[in-house]
């Protein structure tokens, strides 16, 4: 392929769209999300992983992936060593520092941690988002939180990013019908679950009549029209970001599932280079030094009648001097 065919592909509407440019600060805040949370996902949400060691190796039946690299069955030296090594390297990474060599590194640590905790049995497709996001933030290059410039490499990662996060809702409800059929939607899916680990508030919800066959075909159609969100303006697709968000939030509080890996992946289509904490805890320390009222207001400010004190001396009065 010639630089012509180059300059042709990148002139296609889906290319342009696939890396649409995004500021920089925006790609170092979801990267430092993003590390943080594999640090937080090790100690308190599959800490259990750790105790996988405790079963007998013959029951270790690894993902197909699992078996074509091939990948050692997990011992109790492989999994402390993952453990202690992704951790540290894992908060340096959020620092932003050597993205690609940190990057990559912590992605095949925590893949092969991944592929531990799901080969007993159990596979959690709330991790596929999250996945392609550590994948894809290495080939973001640098980025500083707060640079407006623009990235097409840092749009990119973010869009495969998204695309994972939809295919998550869309491939969830094809699950639903091709194994499950219509009696998903017409049974007692949500009922089943709400008896083996429902909330009092879910408990509220189930004594409302028809309202989980209701809800069963609601999520249904959320699911299957979930791609939705990539023709629609930015103001209403952060609206949708939002309803997506929800529903997680009604998930939690009535069967107790909570999808953070794919909650943390959803952030991709945030703006998150509006959100900075440390300028904000910067800017409420210097109100602090400086003799801020309690409402985190200066005394003066906004006071009619009253100027704000001048920091420095005061001008000279009078012509001024060439």
């Amino acid at each position: 392929m010639d630089r012509r065919d180059h300059r042709a592909l990148a002139g296609l509407p889906v290319t342009r769209w696939l890396t649409e440019a995004v500021p920089r600060g925006r790609v170092a805040a979801f990267r430092t999300l993003v590390y943080l949370f594999v640090a937080a996902d090790l100690v308190v949400f599959t800490p259990w992983v750790r105790t996988r060691v405790d079963v007998p190796g013959d029951l270790y039946q690894p993902l197909l992936i699992g078996r074509l690299l091939p990948l050692p069955t997990p011992t109790p030296t492989l999994v402390a060593a993952i453990f202690w090594t992704l951790l540290p390297l894992a908060l340096l990474a959020a620092t932003g520092r050597a993205p690609r060599l940190l990057g990559w590194t912590v992605f095949a640590l925590y893949f092969e941690w991944m592929i531990i905790a799901m080969s007993y049995g159990k596979v959690d497709h709330d991790r596929i988002g999250f996945l392609v996001a550590l994948a894809a933030l290495p080939t973001a290059g640098r980025a500083r939180h707060g640079d407006p410039t623009r990235t097409e490499a840092g749009g990119w990662a973010l869009r495969v990013t998204q695309l994972a996060v939809i295919c998550t809702y869309f491939l969830a409800a094809w699950a639903k019908l091709r194994f499950g059929g219509l009696d998903w939607a017409t049974g007692s899916v949500l009922a089943r679950a709400i008896i083996r680990r429902g909330t009092d508030f879910a408990d509220l919800i189930a004594q409302v009549p028809y309202l989980l066959l209701v809800a069963q075909f609601g999520i249904l159609a959320f699911e299957f029209l979930s791609p939705v969100v990539f023709l629609l303006p930015e103001r209403w697709r952060l609206a949708t970001v939002g309803f997506f968000y929800s529903f997680h939030l009604v998930t939690i509080a009535t069967i107790t599932i909570s999808f953070a890996p794919h909650l943390v992946a959803m952030t991709s289509f945030l703006p998150l280079e509006r959100v900075r904490p440390v300028v904000w805890a910067r800017r409420l320390v210097t109100r602090r030094r400086h003799g801020a009222a309690p409402s985190g207001r200066a005394p003066d400010d906004d006071v009619p009648g009253v100027a704000p004190p001048l920091a420095g001396p005061a001008p000279a009065v009078g012509p001024a001097t060439p």
